[in-house]
């Protein structure tokens, strides 16, 4: 393998590993921000033993997530070198937001969240509960801000020219609200809300199956449903406006998710297809006749770009494009249709009669996940052979003194360590479910969690 493909991959892997974890501290974010709200209202024990024990499983997943961010930092200083210094004006002012408006509010409240139950009153733990849900998502949306911007650029001039060029922010707010940044900001945080909703719903059914923790396991099934529920409707909308984004500004990227190598009237929406670009034709193709063209342009007679408008060499990697895309689609209907059995049971009353809808809610946990990673492969690659769209291509950003054979070892080093990160994640994760909501946790695993964050906000 040539550096250009190591370095992409090492990227992809160390990405991809760590976006296992802020969806899931957003999303718990947002339940433990309900869950307390019902305790302030009610002053339910019950609902403060909820939150004390989904607020160990936020420290967790927020703690692994701050650690396995940090490597992608240092990626773009080692494998692209040429990217940063042509975006570093760019991702400078966006970073920099996030440390503002992100790390120093999640950092200046975390604490009180973890620690603060016997020490402030339920209003300010709460204060800070809902602070490190907003600290959390205002992380996000610098992020995606940022990342938009290499898929829409808007709001820059470019200064030098060739390995020296870069591009400088003539309007900060017209980077910020750039064209595609908004409905994929709104994309991504309902990914998230998902996939917390869901571990929530996962763990909950556990419980019931095993006829333990029913008072916690109903409730946090209840408020898992509701936020799972809501969220996969909006998400429906949002992944419409999100595609007619993609139809204006990528037209190329909406080609590949569709396999459309031939530019077409009244374009069908295909929901099974085999890509074929060596003959250029979409096999086995089933779709809903000019559903597409509607979806893209409000028109069922309208015209949708073919890959045949443009050069081969700017062609994404169809197949891999059209796979991921369209498993992000059947994760969508796979959630939906959870959320709807177990809305209906839940109702009916009948979560304790029946096991396999409980199986289905425990299994559940996986779709948010899968959709979320196939959804950042569709974005990222449906953009190739661009880094920065229409701008610097990929083979243009790599840093020009890093060898294959460096980038090699690193992977395999990363590769060890996040999977030592993996194991650890899931034997505390294992041992919180184990010893439930109300159980004492033992001196070692709270040092271990307490000195696992502390390190965190440290290196922060």
């Amino acid at each position: 393998m040539n550096v250009e493909i190591l370095a992409r991959l090492q990227f992809a892997l160390t990405i991809m590993f760590h976006y296992i974890y802020p969806p899931l501290s957003i999303g718990l974010g947002l339940i433990l921000v309900i869950i307390e709200a019902q305790y302030l209202i009610t002053k339910k024990p019950i609902f403060k033993e909820m939150a004390k024990f989904w607020t160990k499983v936020f420290a967790l997943t927020f703690a692994l997530g701050v650690a396995t961010g940090i490597v992608m930092e240092f990626e773009f200083g080692t494998n692209w070198s040429t990217y940063s210094r042509y975006v570093g004006d760019v991702f400078g002012s966006a970073l920099a937001a996030e440390g503002v408006f992100a790390f120093f509010l999640e950092s200046g409240f975390l604490a009180i969240l973890l620690f603060g139950w016997d020490r402030v009153g339920p209003k300010l733990h709460f204060f800070s509960t809902l602070m490190v849900c907003l600290g959390a998502h205002f992380s996000a949306i610098w992020i995606v801000v940022a990342n938009s911007w290499m898929q829409t650029p808007a709001g820059y001039h470019i200064e030098g020219e060739g390995i020296r060029a870069r591009a400088v922010i003539t309007n900060f707010w017209e980077m910020v609200f750039n064209p595609s940044s908004m409905d994929r900001l709104v994309h991504v945080t309902i990914g998230a809300w998902l996939a917390g909703a869901f571990l929530v719903i996962s763990v909950s059914a556990y419980y019931i199956l095993k006829k333990k923790h029913l008072d916690f396991a109903t409730r946090s099934l209840k408020v898992g449903l509701l936020v799972a529920l809501g969220s996969v409707i909006f998400q429906g909308f949002s992944g419409d406006s999100s595609a007619k984004v993609t139809a204006e500004y990528q037209p190329a990227k909406l080609a590949a998710m569709e396999g459309i190598y031939h530019t077409e009237k009244g374009a069908s929406l295909t929901l099974f297809g085999i890509p074929n670009t060596r003959e250029e034709k979409l096999e086995y193709a089933v779709g809903i006749p000019k559903l597409l063209s509607y979806l893209a342009h409000d028109d069922f007679d309208a015209e949708v770009k073919g890959l045949d408008q443009f050069p081969k060499k700017d062609w994404p990697n169809v197949p891999l494009v059209y796979s991921t895309y369209h498993i992000m689609i059947a994760m969508w209907g796979c959630m939906l249709i959870t959320s709807i059995i177990g809305v209906y049971i839940w109702i009916k009353n009948d979560l304790t009669k029946r096991k396999w809808p409980l199986y289905l809610l425990i299994s559940s946990s996986i779709f948010p996940q899968i959709a979320n990673q196939v959804g950042w492969v569709t974005a990222e690659c449906g953009r190739y052979p661009w880094i920065v769209y229409n701008h610097l291509r990929i083979s243009e950003g790599l840093s020009k003194i890093v060898t294959a054979n460096q980038v090699l070892g690193s992977i395999i080093m990363f590769g060890f360590i996040y999977l030592l990160l993996f194991i650890l994640f899931v034997v505390l994760l294992t041992e919180k479910f184990k010893a439930g909501p109300g159980a004492p946790v033992s001196h070692a695993s709270q040092y271990r969690q307490q000195q696992l964050v502390i390190k965190e906000l440290s290196n922060d």
